[in-house]
């Protein structure tokens, strides 16, 4: 059998770990490593960027011409500047800035001026907006925020969503597609001022720990709920990751990303990447969704990037066009230092795919690498600086940061504490309370274990959710996180993603969520048929149920979900991760079916 290909060449810290085992079962890691010199704020990268690289492109994005605008970190930082004045003028005080919209330029410059000159901003997922009917996730934040101005792109498209706020003397700032019965201000107008001395001094004045950001909760966990960001914790978990990823400081990045900015992976750990290192953001108008992902695959024909970030659901949108076009393939991997995953475990199938392919059209395996944390820890709490061969492995603490693992029933919840870590919820005192424990460790909730017990270097492997499992009637525990990743493994790459039902009753079920594309694929010149479709999924819960026999792993009943996930009941969030519990709550009734004495036809 001959050796698999070798791993691309990067720049990692050495892998460590110091350890503490406390009599209890608890352990806590700590890196060895010390957290260096960070900035009092973000803007001192771009500041340094436009001293030493003035005229390097910083933000691109597509126009209404489908061609590149492109700002350089000279311009970006002339921008800033005027637009800080205009924010000073205003006299905003500690009241933020509230976004609707998604990610831009214009957005881009408006929270780098804000941060700037000490102005919180609070950037809400525009599906609130836009795919909600009744606006209420909306309402609560600006209820609890109570911003001074508010900010959306195109005026006409978040018209209704803004009309349904109870606005009194808020500004409301558009940067195109005016509104006649609603006030605004131009965004260009905020351009228009000339920066005084004040600038400088709101600059120098800012408070490490003062608030940069409310970042409101996606809802994968429960309701949102306002995370208070502060400068501080934005330049630390920057700081952090160039020690573990020593690379990242070798070459300016080149990154294409979707991510949104409402959301801690997008903003606080993609744009800042790009940010502190020099580098140059190009802003995915595509998603991996069926309607627009073809638009990422023709940005990524006209660039190479040195670093991916994705969802594994964009991943898995993204693979079958790299495979069928070895020219995009190799465009793509030709200058990439990692593959970077998060927020869900990847199925090994994909994992093993895109190795492969990397292998094929550059001769080499690219690494793939993930951190893990929320984004009450900034970001990543852990991160993957070493070779790693499977999913589900999150690395090691990162510089600063400390991690408790706690037994919890037959697992260990992973607590964290550090200056990553928020100082709690906006406004919420007795949820901040609830959160940590008495030593000063947020509680994720999320389930972790040593990958190696004899060589904790070896990492972190994430175990799920705690509050996932359950017992079924006979009292044994299921173990909801890993029957999924198993279970989508075997019916791959038609399920999407499923959800493990079972509480009390006497064995497993499963809901499942299709993949649109690979259902309605095209087999041998033909559509693969509905009864096709079953009669695969049948096959792939029989291999997996061969695999895993026990009563508390086999899926012993599966049904197919007719519809997508609702954003509007919490079911899904802006970057594909299915809220568990919502989806349990939503389908009481398809999940009595499922459990009826005489199931019907179309349960599995």
């Amino acid at each position: 059998m001959s050796a698999a290909p070798r791993f691309n060449s990067v720049r990692f810290a050495e892998a460590k770990v110091d350890v503490e085992r406390r009599s209890g079962g608890e352990i806590i890691l700590r890196s060895p490593q010390t957290l260096r010199a960070y900035p009092h704020q973000m803007g001192v990268h771009l500041r340094r960027w436009a001293l030493e690289r003035p005229n390097s492109a910083f933000l691109l994005e597509r126009n209404q011409k489908r061609e590149w605008r492109t700002l350089s970190y000279q311009e970006v930082l002339a921008a800033v500047e005027s637009l800080g004045q205009s924010l000073l003028q205003r006299n905003l005080n500690d009241r933020p800035i509230m976004v609707l919209s998604g990610n831009s330029i214009d957005l881009a410059i408006l929270t780098l001026a804000a941060n700037y000159v000490g102005v919180p901003v609070v950037p809400v997922s525009p599906s609130y907006s836009l795919m909600s009917h009744d606006f209420g996730k909306l309402r609560a934040i600006f209820e609890i925020t109570r911003p001074a101005l508010l900010y959306a792109k195109e005026g006409a498209l978040y018209s209704r969503a803004l009309k349904a706020l109870p606005l009194t003397h808020e500004e409301i700032v558009f940067s195109e597609q005016r509104v006649d019965d609603i006030p605004s201000t131009s965004f260009r107008a905020l351009l228009t001022a000339t920066p005084t001395s004040a600038v400088d001094q709101a600059f120098n004045r800012v408070d490490p720990d003062c608030t940069a950001k409310i970042l409101f909760t996606s809802g994968s966990t429960g309701a949102p709920k306002g995370v208070t960001i502060t400068h501080r914790m934005l330049c630390c978990v920057q700081q952090s990751i160039a020690q573990c990823w020593q690379f990242i400081e070798d070459r300016p990045p080149v990154v294409l990303d979707w991510l949104p900015w409402s959301h801690a992976f997008g903003c606080n750990h993609n744009f800042n990447i790009v940010l502190r290192n020099g580098g140059t953001l190009y802003i995915d108008d595509g998603k991996p969704t069926p309607e627009l992902i073809e638009r990422t695959v023709r940005n990524l024909r006209e660039l190479s990037p040195t670093l991916h970030f994705n969802a594994p659901r964009g991943f898995d949108m993204l693979l079958p066009y790299l495979e069928s076009d070895l020219s995009l393939a190799r465009r793509f991997f030709q200058d990439l230092d990692v593959l970077f995953y998060a927020g869900a475990v990847l199925p090994q199938s994909l994992w093993q795919r895109l190795e492969k392919l990397s292998a094929k059209v550059r001769g080499e395996r690219v690494r793939m690498v993930t951190a893990w944390g929320a984004t009450e820890t900034t970001c990543s709490a852990t991160i993957v600086h070493f070779t790693i061969e499977k999913a589900g492995v999150i690395g090691n603490p990162a510089p600063g940061v400390e991690i408790k693992l706690v037994p919890s029933s037959d697992k260990h919840e992973l607590r964290v504490r550090g200056a990553t870590v928020t100082p709690g919820y906006w406004k919420l005192p007795d949820l901040t309370k609830a959160a940590f424990d008495d030593e000063g460790f947020y509680k994720t909730g999320d389930a972790g274990k040593l990958d190696d017990p004899d060589d904790p270097a070896k990492g972190i492997l994430f175990d799920g959710r705690v509050a996932e499992d359950f017992k079924l009637q006979s009292g044994t525990w299921v173990h909801s996180g890993r029957i999924r990743m198993g279970l989508i493994a075997a019916c791959s790459p038609l399920v999407q993603d499923a959800v493990i039902v079972g509480h009390d009753r006497n064995d497993v079920g499963a809901l499942l969520f299709l993949n649109p594309t690979t259902c309605n694929a095209v087999v041998d010149g033909e559509a693969l048929k509905p009864d096709e479709v079953l009669e695969v999924l049948r096959i792939g819960i029989q291999e997996y149920n061969v695999a895993n026999p026990a009563n508390s792993m086999r899926i012993a009943r599966a049904a197919i979900l007719a519809d997508p996930p609702s954003t509007d009941h919490g079911e899904i969030t802006d970057k594909g991760y299915i809220n568990q519990r919502a989806v349990v709550e939503r389908r009481a009734a398809l999940i009595d079916r499922l459990y009826a004495s005489k199931p019907g036809p179309d349960i599995l």
